[in-house]
């Protein structure tokens, strides 16, 4: 990874920074070795120029799949493209075939769901998006294909998601190897359930992580011989037994301990068991607890997790037991005992602890104590017991709590496995490896040393891995490799682990040898390997050595190295548990064989390390490596926060830079061939313009600019470490240079514009001034007139003011002079007018004493004459009091009348909305009483004008009766009175008949609301009528459907093994029905069925039915003959439909019990349609089929319809299929027996309604399954005929040479009709199956629905490709997709609506995301336009994912702003919180998009009269009905 040394001022590059790990910025001055940058951060950096890296400036702002892709492969380009990708939510990257997956810290379901495996399943690796399913499809594809097992090996430190990496890989092996395990729970979720136990007693706290992994695990998932699965086991490797006796702070030790210390009470009793501060083997740190854990809630979900497994009750308990037992183990004490070299027990308190440990292992405490501090040798001569010295004695208790802890947890491994099973006829499986991560802390210790070596091994195996896939990729490619040196480790394991000279052989050496210490060990150290590379020594420690590891150096501390690698097998050890009482102790030291227990060998820790590690080599080595490296993007475990230097350290320790520097020692930078003359073929135009072959283009290109070690290969250019930096200098010169022509023209043109522009000012200036001056002018001559007219307006008013006053003077005197000639006039003529008025009061005194004596002799006269007239008038009155009386009765009788009236219609009211189901018989109430009430108030009216007729006529004919009287004056009082009287009885008259004419007018308004009230009514009447009938329709329907179903279960149920009924009912004879109502002829019914009653059928009967069988037999097989062959159609009929219809209705097949020709129809149309690839039998039937059902729709209807429970739902067509494997069966021949009778159809052509019987309507359920199976049939050939041009028109095929040289047209041309070929092979297939259906008169409306769903097909398929496939999210292949949909929309134009329906409606989805592809200035574009506007149909998973993955490789242009990303990505939360889905895959909706009743509705009535049988069966006798009725 050598930084180019052609980094030039103004270059982009990566330099170091403490805290960002890497840090961008560009170079503003280069002095020698050092190179000064301006960094983005606003500080400026020096470095040495061996350290600065240059930037890819045109790489694509997110980042690429595959950081083999990558311009320049170096470790700040690395970390870059990770920390893009993960902006995004795109955690998985590959490296080769390396997965880096970075754990996300949160939620994303839609890449883990099912249409996500479905996707993957089978697809090519490096085809689709980078993910976990990829690896695990490859291993599994690899296994089945090459017959070989497979591993994958998953690493990372804890939190970087290992654990949910593996149960994802188990998920996706499952659902392609798909067994269940025991009682429904799969085999992954068998090993995950295992996970809380084995981590309870294999994982501890370290300086990093809280609960690390102690051990290696590796999950072999086993096959047979199908890729099925068939078992799984747990394999554990390389248990850190020292952590048992030993832990430094502030570690901790297995969590099992410390649970059980946080144990229930009565637990804690029953084992003796206190705070964990007073045992030793966990008081040597300080940490005994952590935060956010609760050991008792986690000592509960641990017993939930071993009754799980399978663990029992007294198994837990034993197991618990022997932790207790190692806790007391380790707080027994020795002190010197009274002989030399001799130790006991040290106190009381350790003598409780003894006795504890020898009751919890429930072996003898003397047999115990002895075992601990004796020693018994075996000589050839005799038996030598010693004693060891208290220094021995702790090493052989430390040894014997190692050994059982190991043993312990060896059983637990035993144990789940037999809990998930095994299979061990399996040869083929795929493991996976979840192993400690490479670790380096401040103290580092024996722990470390073992991890770090476990981890240079599989660096090793990696290194292996990754070189051999370097080699395949240029032996592809053809190219010399011979000379590339491998990146290799082997110097560091021969420092560890060589014999006789390695580390750990040096360590077993020291460890036997009591005298050893820690500083000879470390001293041996020093002198054995002072010259070694690898091997460093601290210039300030005596005791420590430093050895530098793939991932860097790491100074380990050799003070407790030889105490930490002591295993002591002791013989008293393994004898004294051997004989425990207790048998679970007992089966963890089970008697050893013969020779191990007498030889006696130095055993240690680090020898089998090495061994277990030898073994897991081995293992690895036999199968096929894959590797996903696991990163912990930070230590919040947050989401979106990326910390550049951990994440750094976590590639170096994962071997990731390490495999980078393996690709850099060969050819780190590989381009094909059109994306080097793409990039480079501006160092060259004269190359690109030339007829030159691509790999000759590029040859010359590299010739050209002079460059060395290239490798040219079949597809690829492979460039050296540092070429691909030289090649950018060489283009960004060539590009300087044309920028700096381009600048030189437009700052000609800025400055010839600046000039125009100053010389238009300057005009315009002058413009200004002169301008002001002529203002100036005009201004003064203004003001010279305005004084000549101030002049001339004074003058006027100086002698407008004389001749004012001249005038008013001659007025006022004229005024003097008029008023005294005025005053005259008046005085004159007061006096005339006072002599006028005395004159006129004398005259009128004397008119008006003439006047009262005239007026007083005429009153006199009046009142003689008033006298008489008011006698008269008297007598008239006297009669009219009479007439006034009966108007009074008359009104109070309307009045009452018209009361009864409005009483009776209210109580009609509520009578009809009381009781509405009587409403015809209330509604002829109610008119009757109304049409009474009309002649009441007529009669009425008759007497009203009869009466006053009367009394008129009564009045004329009375004689008068009144007499004369002599006139006196004293009776004027007596007829004033009278005369009041007789107008208060005109007023009372006069009010009488304003009421008699309000109760008319009342009672005319009452008749009105009656009329208006009958006309609702009548209304009323007609809607009721209305739902009655649609009500009557639809009970119609509903019994004919409910009917069916009762008669099919009664039918079923009706059969039995005896068939005794079934005999009786077919003997039975079938009464003849008239076409018209299917009514018993001549009404002879109770007198047939008493004939059919009493038959006893003796066998002379017989023989003619036999006879009658055998016709209609023939007459079968002649349909059957006829049907099978391909009779075409007639108009637009299908032939074989009609003659199926007409011989089954003539031979009233519908309306028997049982009979075979339903059977044997079916049977023909399935052997018809076994060849499924033909699709003219295929549409031949599915016309035939479709019309054949619609003619049974409409003409069975199914007996018993009135008593039947509905059924809403039909039966689906799977279930009629399962059904129709029981209907294809043999039945007695009894049809048609009324056609023998001599009794055909009144008229065959005319659809009618038979009652349909059991074998009927099963015929009809079957018809429509066949019906639904032949659409299915067509849809899916047809997807799959277009399945493979779909996925070749996803992705634009990429374009020659010939169009980077502009002026090409008809190259262009070319290209361009190349780019639809693809297209335009999906416009011919949908051409030719429309053609096949149209040819077979296939009903438009199932041509519709065919290629509604096969474009509804085409958009899930293209939308899930776009959104899996970056390379396909690019602005030129959203052009040519856009192209191609242009050639599908011109088919639906061309197929018409009639056929292609809403088809073109379906591609919604591809069209909107195409759409959005290609629309320029995304950057302006809001989220609301974007979801309202341009893509309304999408969700925003998928416009996150589309604007995501988005590059444009044609015009340079970015994706939408960052703020609509991050819009998107707060929706995205807050739909995963609201438990939306959010996957942002389509389903193919694959099921049948029709029902019967739709069939029924959307085709037309056929017309079967016209119709000619085929020439086989029209000579035929019993086919005569089947020919053409003449009129």
């Amino acid at each position: 990874m050598a930084a180019p040394v052609n980094i030039i001022v103004g270059s982009h590059v990566w330099v170091e920074d403490p805290e960002l790990a890497w840090i961008e910025g560009e170079v503003f001055k280069i002095s020698g070795e050092e190179v000064h940058v301006h960094t983005t951060n606003g500080k400026t950096a020096v470095a040495n120029i061996s350290k600065v890296f240059p930037k890819d400036t045109e790489a694509s702002p997110g980042g690429v799949d595959d950081m083999t892709k990558l311009s320049y492969l170096h470790e700040p380009g690395v970390l870059h493209n990770l920390a893009m990708r993960y902006e995004l939510n795109e955690i998985y990257t590959y490296t080769g075939n390396i997965l880096i997956a970075i754990n996300p810290f949160q939620r994303l379901p839609h890449l883990y769901d099912t249409h996500m495996m479905e996707q993957y399943k089978g697809a090519a690796f490096g085809e689709l998006s980078p993910h976990v399913f990829a690896v695990a499809d490859v291993a599994y594809r690899a296994m089945i294909n090459e017959g070989k097992s497979n591993s994958i090996l998953v690493s990372g430190e804890s939190g970087a998601g290992k654990t949910e990496t593996t149960k994802m890989l188990m998920r996706y092996l499952a659902y392609l190897g798909g067994r269940s395990g025991v009682e429904g729970r799969t085999v992954e979720q068998q090993v995950l359930e295992s996970n809380p136990v084995l981590e309870a007693f294999g994982n501890a706290k370290t300086v990093r992580n809280n609960n690390s992994s102690r051990f290696g695990k590796f999950v072999e998932i086993q096959f047979d011989k199908s890729g099925r699965i068939s078992g799984a086991a747990v394999r554990t490797y390389l248990l850190e037994r020292s952590r048992v006796c030993q832990i430094s702070n502030p570690e901790r030790n297995y969590h099992c301990f410390y649970l059980l210390c946080a144990a229930p009470p009565e637990v804690r009793e029953k084992f003796k068991l206190g705070d964990p501060k007073s045992f030793h083997y966990l008081n040597q740190s300080s940490c005994y607890s952590l935060d956010g854990v609760d050991d008792a809630q986690e000592y509960l979900a641990t017993i939930r997790a071993m009754d799980v497994v399978g663990i029992s009750e007294e198994e837990q308990e034993a197991i618990f037991g022997v932790v207790a037992a190692i806790l007391h183990l380790g707080n027994i004490e020795f002190a010197k005992g009274a002989e030399v070299d001799s130790s006991v027990i040290k106190d009381e308190k350790s003598r409780f602890h003894l006795n504890m440990t020898a009751e919890l292992l429930k072996c003898d405490v003397k047999s115990l104590e002895d075992a601990l501090i004796k020693r018994v040798m075996v000589t050839p001569e005799e038996i030598i017991t010693r004693t060891l010295d208290p220094v021995a004695a702790v090493g052989s208790r430390d040894a014997l709590a190692k050994t059982i802890y190991s043993r312990l947890f060896d059983w637990l491994v035993d144990k789940i496995n037999f809990s998930i099973g095994q299979d061990p006829n399996s040869k083929q499986l795929i493991g996976v490896l979840d192993i400690y991560g490479f670790e380096s802390f401040k103290l580092n210790s024996f722990e470390q040393f073992c991890i770090n070596y476990t981890n240079e091994k599989l660096q090793q195996h990696f290194n292996q891995h990754v070189f051999k896939m370097e080699q395949e990729e240029y032996t592809k490619e053809e190219i010399n490799w011979s000379y590339i040196e491998f990146v290799d480790n082997q110097d560091v394991l021969d420092l560890i682990e060589k014999k006789p000279g390695g580390i750990i052989a040096l360590l077993d050496e020291a460890c036997m040898f009591p005298k050893s210490t820690h500083e000879t060990f470390a001293q041996k150290l020093f002198q054995t390997f002072k010259n070694n590379k690898r091997f460093i020594k601290p210039k300030l420690s005596r005791t420590s050595f430093t050895i530098s590891h793939y991932a860097g150096e790491v100074t380990y501390l050799a003070d407790l190295f030889l105490d930490k690698n002591k295993d002591y097998v002791v013989a008293e050890h393994q004898d004294l548990l051997t004989a425990s009482k207790c048998s679970f102790v007992a089966s963890l030291f089970p008697p050893p064989a013969e020779e191990s227990s007498k030889s006696s060998k130095f055993s240690s820790i680090g020898s089998r390390f090495k061994q277990q590690l030898q073994s897991l080599m081995e293992t690895l080595n036999s199968t096929e490596p894959h590797y996903i490296r696991c990163v912990k993007p930070n230590n919040a475990l947050k989401p979106a926060i990326f910390e550049s230097a951990n994440i750094i350290q976590q590639l170096r320790c994962g071997g990731v830079l390490e495999a980078i520097r393996i690709s850099c020692a060969g050819y780190p930078t590989r381009r094909t061939f059109y994306e080097f003359l793409h990039r480079f073929g501006v160092l060259a135009p004269e190359v690109l313009e030339g007829n030159h072959d691509d790999k000759v283009a590029c040859e010359m290109i590299l010739d050209k600019m002079g460059l060395k070690g290239y490798q040219i290969g079949k597809t690829k250019v492979f460039l050296r470490a540092g070429q691909m930096a030289e090649l950018d200098a060489r283009r960004a010169e060539v590009l300087g240079n044309a920028a700096r022509t381009i600048q030189r023209q437009i700052r000609t043109y800025i400055a010839r514009k600046e000039f125009v522009a100053l010389r238009k000012a300057a005009i315009m200036l002058q413009s200004h001034w002169r301008g002001i001056l002529a203002c100036k002018l005009y201004e003064q001559l203004r003001r010279e007139a305005a004084a000549l007219k101030i002049q001339k307006n004074f003058r006027r008013y100086v002698a407008r003011e004389s001749y004012l006053t001249v005038r008013l003077s001659a007025i006022t005197l004229q005024t003097g002079l008029r008023a005294m000639t005025a005053r005259n006039e008046f005085r004159f003529r007061k006096q005339t007018k006072a002599a006028i008025i005395i004159q006129a009061t004398l005259r009128c005194h004397i008119a008006y004493s003439y006047y009262k004596s005239l007026q007083k002799a005429s009153i006199t006269t009046q009142c003689g004459w008033r006298r008489r007239v008011a006698r008269r008038e008297l007598r008239k009155l006297k009669m009219a009091a009479r007439e006034t009386g009966a108007l009074k009765e008359a009104k109070d009788k309307l009045e009452k009348r018209v009361e009864e009236l409005t009483w009776r219609l209210q109580l009609e009211k509520r009578l009809r909305t009381d009781l509405e189901e009587e409403k015809a018989q209330e509604i002829a109430k109610l008119q009757e009483a109304l049409h009474a009430m009309q002649i009441q108030v007529e009669e009425a009216n008759a007497r009203v004008i009869k009466e006053q007729e009367a009394a008129r006529k009564a009045i004329e004919e009375a004689p008068p009766v009144i007499k004369e009287t002599p006139v006196i004056v004293q009776d004027t009082e007596k007829v004033n009175s009278l005369t009041a009287v007789v107008e208060s009885l005109k007023a009372s008259l006069l009010s009488e008949r304003k009421a008699a004419e309000e109760a008319r007018s009342a009672c005319i308004d009452a008749e009105a609301r009656n009329a208006e009230l009958v006309k609702k009514l009548e209304d009323s009447e007609r809607k009721v009528d209305q739902l009655q009938e649609s009500v009557q329709r639809l009970e119609e329907k509903l019994a004919n459907s409910e009917s069916e179903t009762q008669v099919l279960r009664q039918q079923s149920l009706a059969i039995s093994p005896t068939g005794k009924s079934l005999t009786t009912r077919q003997r039975t004879m079938i009464i003849p029905r008239t076409p018209e109502n299917g009514n018993v002829i001549n009404g002879e019914t109770k007198d047939t069925t008493l004939a059919i009653s009493n038959v006893r059928e003796p066998e002379s009967e017989e023989k003619p039915q036999k006879s009658l069988n055998e016709k209609q037999q023939e007459n079968q097989d002649l349909l059957i003959k006829c049907i099978s062959q391909n009779l075409g159609f007639s108009g637009s009929k299908p032939i074989a439909a009609c003659i199926i219809y007409k011989c089954l209705l003539h031979w009233r097949s519908f309306e028997v019990e049982r009979t075979t020709v339903f059977d044997r129809i079916i049977q023909t149309i399935a052997s018809a349609i076994e060849v499924q690839d033909n699709n003219d039998i295929l549409a031949y039937w599915l016309s035939n089929s479709s019309t054949l059902l619609l003619l049974l729709q409409h003409t069975l209807k199914a007996s018993g319809a009135g008593s039947l429970t509905p059924q809403r739902r039909r039966a689906a067509s799977a279930s009629l299929f399962g059904r129709m494997s029981q209907g294809l069966r043999a039945s007695p021949q009894s049809a048609g027996l009324s056609f023998l009778n001599g009794r055909g159809l009144s008229r065959l052509d005319d659809l009618r309604q038979v009652e349909a019987k059991y074998p009927a309507l099963l015929f009809k359920q079957q018809l429509t399954a066949f019906l639904e199976k032949i659409y299915g049939m067509i849809r899916d050939n047809l997807k799959k005929e277009i399945s493979p041009l779909l996925g070749l028109c996803i992705q634009a095929p990429r374009t020659s040479r010939a169009s980077l040289v502009k002026g090409r047209s008809q190259a262009n041309a070319v290209a361009q009709q190349a780019l639809i070929a693809h297209w335009q092979s999906i416009v011919q297939s949908l051409n030719r199956y429309l053609t096949i259906m149209k040819a077979n008169h296939v009903p438009p409306f199932l041509v519709r629905k065919v290629f509604t769903q096969i474009f509804s097909f085409i958009n899930v398929q293209l939308f899930n490709s776009l959104l899996l496939r970056r390379e396909c999210c690019s602005f030129s292949n959203g052009e040519y997709v856009k192209t191609g949909l242009a050639e599908l929309e011109q088919w639906c134009y061309e197929a018409t609506e009639e056929y292609a329906g809403s088809a073109w409606d379906e591609l919604k989805h591809i069209r909107q995301a195409v759409g959005f592809l290609v629309i320029h200035q995304k950057p302006k574009k809001t989220l609301n336009e974007i979801t309202k506007e341009l893509c309304p149909v999408l969700s925003i998973q998928q416009l996150y994912r589309i604007s995501t993955m988005y590059w444009d490789d044609k015009y340079g242009t970015h994706s939408v702003s960052s703020d609509v990303i991050a819009n998107m990505r707060v929706m995205m939360t807050e739909d995963s919180n609201n438990a939306v889905s959010s996957s942002f895959l389509l389903d193919d909706d694959s099921s049948i998009p029709f029902t019967v009743d739709d069939i029924s509705k959307s085709l037309q009535q056929v017309d079967i009269a016209d119709v000619d049988p085929p020439s086989l069966i029209r000579e035929n006798s019993g086919f005569g009905f089947l020919l053409p009725r003449s009129e």
